[in-house]
């Protein structure tokens, strides 16, 4: 893991957010997403340096459609948002669970 992972790891393993389970480098067909929660189907990427060129890009553009294909919604923050503002992370995670739980 990336020191950035490592860092919300600990924010999110031991089911702390509404008792979610999430699981680390977990793979779906031919990606992995950094972490993702079966429960509500939700991927969480954070993404460092190398995702600023275009095949990167490109690639990530492609793996979220694939995802989303797959019902699964992603969330994407810069590494440097776990640093800056980690609680605006766990709270678009709270917003997506508040929302998928009314859809239930």
């Amino acid at each position: 893991m990336t020191p950035a992972e490592a860092t919300l790891w600990r924010a999110l393993k031991g089911r702390q957010i509404y008792g979610l389970k999430f699981r680390r480098q977990h793979g779906i067909g031919p990606y992995v997403m950094d972490f993702y929660c079966p429960t509500i189907k939700l991927c969480i990427e954070l993404d460092g340096e190398i995702h600023n060129n275009h095949h990167a890009s490109q690639y990530d553009t492609e793996r979220t459609r694939f995802l989303n294909e797959n019902g699964i919604r992603v969330l994407r923050f810069e590494n440097d948002v776990v640093w800056k503002n980690i609680d605006g992370i766990v709270e678009a995670i709270n917003s997506y669970y508040r929302v998928w739980t009314e859809r239930q």
